[in-house]
């Protein structure tokens, strides 16, 4: 790893490497410098570093290095300059597009170049043969070699600049922008697969903003300027999606833009929302649901009306129009007829997620099963008054499908309304946030409905009629269309019809009747066994009529409605199990990955130490191989210049300066040149007969577009010959109808009454039930409100029971720890005063055996004086004295005790009288010599640690004797040098 003092000399190096082309050690000299960690601080240096290893990166194709790169670089200014990134990522972005579409304009110029020498030649084998293992096309080709490399790496261009400012809330607009520029990539190269991954990665980013919300520099969604970008970036991804005819990553988008609303709980701007309803129509109509199709037209016509007052009278008759079509193509069927009850609950679910998504408010109550009906939704457009706006046309189209009974003349009637309908539409004014409907779309949903009418209303007039005068009477459908959409009626309980393709007729029936035949059969024969039996064999005792056909039915009631109630927890505890279970995978999947990833980097670290040692390696190699080249080099150009000299022709082997290698390589190059020349030939050739072939195709083309056209042609000439009988005979069908329907209308005003009443008795009901309930919640409370007062009551009194006998445990303790405490102290200071006695006996011990000691020194040296030298003797006692008092003293190093030290002081007589200083010199003693109670020598006076100048370190002179202390008489002061206790004390005790 390269080090630099400065980040100049960086850039000054990759730039003279850049200049001897070796751009990937440049590029590996700038990484290093910016993955340091030396240079962490942001200065202006660093911002030119980074243009030129953006460049160098887009140059050789390494996004890896891009990536890393600009994950330093905004660690290093996120939070000092963080202009200097947008910049940099900017810089990126511009140079990665117009490398793609360079390599885009070179793809198609080299296929629009002719670069063919001989026009007459034909392909070359190599060629034929490519293109028929590959099933490529010279184009396919090209663009695989040329343009798919930059294709891909823009891509990765962009997947790398969301990822890095996916949570930086100061280069939001900057990641807005990138997102709308790889929606256009996608759109522009019809990048369907890389389209529907931008859209989870966008999906990601959102989920984990607002999944980790401790962030420092994450977006605030509440912030109008947030929170508008991100709606611009989620419509334009609706767009996109559309566009590209994508309409399953175009319904999720829906659901994000949804769940953002929701999340901020703000409705944006109505200009946005037109353009939600307008693709959530169209998403809609592709997914065949023409209910939710019709609601969001209906939501689409609202907004039109209210918030754009410029709109036309024209345009808003259009939409109008549309939203009756949309509404009129619904299926006039319930399609949750007969259905389990776990499929209608899917489907109440499904409603209400629709309805959201819409913008409906629904209440959903436990009896109610539809949501969102045909039926709620036509009165709805009656009573908002959208029948109004729409057009004549339509208008009647409405009264002869929803209000008339014309089952001879319905589809005679119909027919010319949907062929005016099918030519409305078009584009809208400007004025319009629609840019164009087309009414034309409705037409084969209004031909299906006026079949069902049709079928419906001669259902209730006929029971049998021949399959010919049927078809006669529906002019949009062969028969077998009409089978087919009478079979999907039949099973949705809207018809009842059977078809005897035997007699060639059709047998009507009433829906109701049908059903409960087919389904009670089994019923019917068990109560005609029961009354044949209790004919024959009559019971004794008449039992009610209710016990008779109802029996046990309260057991079989509780028992289905357990059943129910248990197969509902089986299902709640199935979904509990595998939304766990769920949980668990993608727990298991979110470990894998981070191991996976962990793996990932591990390999990487070890593959860019890898090419680093092969990068060093090929270096190495690369300058033996030139140094080679350059002495191989030399010896030719030596040897060419001496066989010049001599004037002979040009060797090619002799001596030694020319290697066989050299030799090799001329012949090799020889026959390269000429296997060269041959391959341009062939691929000449491979070019001609390729022209010719998409000749012969383009000459081919027009002849089998025209026969196309004319049979077109035939074919809707004898569609509308066709159209135009059955028209006539649905007329006169239609008539009949009408009349029939005016004969049933009277008994419509006894309906009205009968439900009236039946509501006012279950409103009734409800309420004295609600009453009731209430009464008995009031109650519940009450007891509940007790029972938690005499329990706080009790855990009060318990608590203070136990805070009292725990402040008495508390002082206790206390104070027997403080009189352990105050023993404590006592006996450490009992043992201080013990051991400070003890230490100053044993000094005192050690004083007196030195002194001791000392003494019998003195004593052994002045006998041996006396012995050799007896005339330096001092005027005093005896020879016989001196030898008793060195007998008597103790042996050298010997301890005596203290009453034998008394004795031999009372029975030794009084030591002579020695000099002023002490005794131990050879200078005669002066008269008084014991004034100053001099000690037996100098050494011992030396030898005492504490004297004082009277002789000894005691109170009573020599040694702190005491009078009682047995001083021989005449030494009053202590002096004498046979005295046993002379120095012995320390002064003071």
């Amino acid at each position: 790893m390269s080090t630099f003092a400065k980040p100049e000399n960086a850039l000054k190096r990759a730039e003279e490497l850049i200049n001897v082309g070796q751009k990937q050690d440049a590029l590996q000299a700038l990484h290093d410098l910016i993955t340091s960690k030396r240079y962490r601080a942001w200065q202006k240096p660093l911002e030119r570093i980074m243009f030129k290893y953006v460049e160098l990166c887009v140059d050789l194709r390494r996004g890896r290095f891009a990536k890393d790169g600009l994950i330093q670089y905004r660690i290093v200014c996120q939070q000092v300059n963080v202009t200097s990134l947008e910049e940099v990522i900017k810089h990126f972005m511009h140079l990665s597009t117009e490398k793609a579409e360079q390599a885009r304009s070179q793809s198609q110029a080299l296929e629009e170049a002719l670069d063919v020498d001989d026009l007459e030649a034909d392909k070359r084998p190599e060629d034929l043969m490519l293109s028929y293992v590959s099933g490529e096309k010279g184009k396919d080709r090209s663009d695989r070699e040329l343009v798919t490399p930059w294709f891909k790496f823009l891509w990765e261009t962009y997947r790398t600049v969301l990822e890095i400012l996916r949570n930086n809330s100061k280069l939001e607009a900057l990641y807005a922008m990138t997102a709308h520029r790889a929606f256009q990539f996608c759109k522009q190269y019809k990048r369907t697969t890389e389209f529907r991954r931008l859209c989870e990665i966008i999906r990601n980013h959102l989920s984990n903003l607002n999944k980790y919300r401790d962030q420092r520099d994450r977006p605030d969604l509440s912030a109008p300027e947030s929170l508008q970008l991100y709606l611009d970036t989620r419509f334009e991804q609706l767009k996109v999606a559309t566009e590209l005819e994508l309409w399953q990553e175009a319904f999720r988008s829906i659901e994000d833009i949804h769940g953002l609303m929701c999340m901020v709980k703000k409705t944006p701007k109505a200009s946005l929302m037109v353009v939600y309803y307008a693709k959530l129509t169209e998403i809609f109509w592709i997914s065949s649901s023409h209910l939710y199709h019709a609601y969001a037209w209906l939501k689409l016509f609202t907004l039109q009306k209210s918030f754009n007052k410029n709109l036309s009278q024209k345009d808003l008759q259009m939409i109008a129009s549309s939203v009756v079509l949309a509404a009129l193509a619904v299926a006039p069927y319930d399609h949750t007829y007969g259905a389990s009850h776990l499929e209608l609950e899917n489907e109440k679910e499904r409603n209400l997620r629709m309805a959201n998504l819409i913008g409906f408010n629904l209440d959903l109550k436990p009896e109610s099963r539809e949501v969102l009906s045909r039926s709620s939704l036509l009165s709805e457009l009656v009573s908002k008054g959208v029948m109004s706006c729409v057009t004549q046309e339509v208008k009647d189209l409405y009264h002869l499908l929803e209000h008339e009974f014309l089952p001879l003349d319905l589809a005679a009637k119909v027919q010319p309304l949907l062929s005016k309908i099918s030519k409305l539409g078009g584009k809208l004014g400007s004025a319009s946030s629609l840019p164009e409907v087309h009414l034309s779309q409705y037409v084969p949903a209004l031909e299906k409905l006026v079949t069902l009418r049709l079928l419906q209303q001669v259902s209730q007039v006929y029971q049998m009629m021949k399959i010919e005068s049927l078809s006669q009477m529906i002019p949009f459908f062969d028969f077998f269309a009409v089978e087919k959409i009478s079979v999907d009626a039949v099973k949705h309980n809207f018809i009842a019809m059977k078809v005897d393709h035997m007699k060639h007729v059709v047998l009507f029936g009433t829906p109701g009747l049908e059903s409960d035949d087919l389904r009670d059969h089994l019923t019917v024969f068990a109560e005609s066994l029961n009354k044949a039996r209790a004919m024959i064999y009559p019971p004794t005792k008449k039992s009610s009529k209710l016990g008779e056909i109802l029996p046990g039915l309260g057991e079989i009631v509780d028992k289905e409605h357990k059943r129910l109630l248990a197969r509902k927890s089986i299902i709640e505890k199935r979904k509990e199990e595998q939304e766990r279970q769920l949980l668990e995978m993608e727990r298991e999947e979110e470990s894998r990955r981070l191991k996976q990833l962990k793996i990932t980097e591990e390999a990487e670290q070890k593959r860019l130490a890898a090419e680093y040692e092969q990068r060093n390696k090929q270096r190495i190699l690369r300058e033996i191989e030139e140094r080679e080249l350059e002495e191989a080099q030399a010896l030719l150009e030596e040897q060419e210049k001496r066989s010049k000299r001599k004037g002979g022709k040009k060797p090619i082997l002799e001596g030694e300066k020319v290697t066989k290698q050299i030799l090799m390589e001329r012949a090799l190059s020889e026959q390269l040149r000429e296997r060269q020349e041959m391959e341009k030939k062939l691929q000449k050739l491979a070019k001609t007969m390729d022209y010719l072939e998409r000749a012969k195709r383009e000459e081919a083309a027009p002849l089998i577009e025209a026969a196309f056209q004319q049979r077109l042609v035939e074919e809707k000439a004898l569609h509308e010959h066709e159209q135009q009988l059955e028209t006539e005979l649905s007329r006169q069908r239609h008539d009949g109808d009408l009349k029939e329907k005016y004969r049933l209308s009277r008994m419509l005003e006894n309906k009205i009454i009968f439900e009236e009443r039946v509501k006012s008795r279950r409103e009734a009901e409800f309420n004295q039930r609600r009453a009731d309930r209430e009464e008995r919640l009031n109650q519940i409370i009450q007891a509940r409100k007790q029972e938690r007062e005499a329990l706080r009551k009790k855990i009060f009194f318990v608590r203070s029971e136990e805070e009292r006998l725990k402040k008495l445990r508390e002082e206790e303790e206390a104070r027997k720890h403080e009189e352990a405490e105050r023993r404590r102290k006592e006996e450490a200071e009992r043992k201080a005063k013990l051991d400070e006695i003890a230490e100053k006996q044993r000094q005192r011990e050690r004083e007196l055996e030195e002194k001791e000691r000392v003494r019998r020194e003195t004593l052994l040296g002045r006998a041996t004086d006396g012995l050799h030298r007896p005339s330096e003797l001092p005027a005093g006692p005896e020879p016989g004295a001196a030898a008793a008092a060195a007998a008597a003293a103790p042996a050298p190093a010997k301890y005596v005790p203290k009453f034998r030290r008394g004795g031999t002081e009372g029975s030794a007589p009084a030591p002579p009288e020695t000099d002023k200083w002490g005794g131990g010199s050879s200078r005669p003693a002066p008269p008084d010599s014991d004034k100053w109670g001099g000690g037996s020598s100098g050494s011992t006076r030396q030898a005492t640690s504490d004297t004082d100048r009277w002789g000894g370190g005691g109170r009573w002179g020599s040694g702190g004797s005491r009078p009682d202390d047995r001083n021989p008489p005449g030494d009053k002061w202590g002096g004498g040098s046979k005295s046993t206790w002379s120095s012995s004390r320390p002064r003071g005790r």
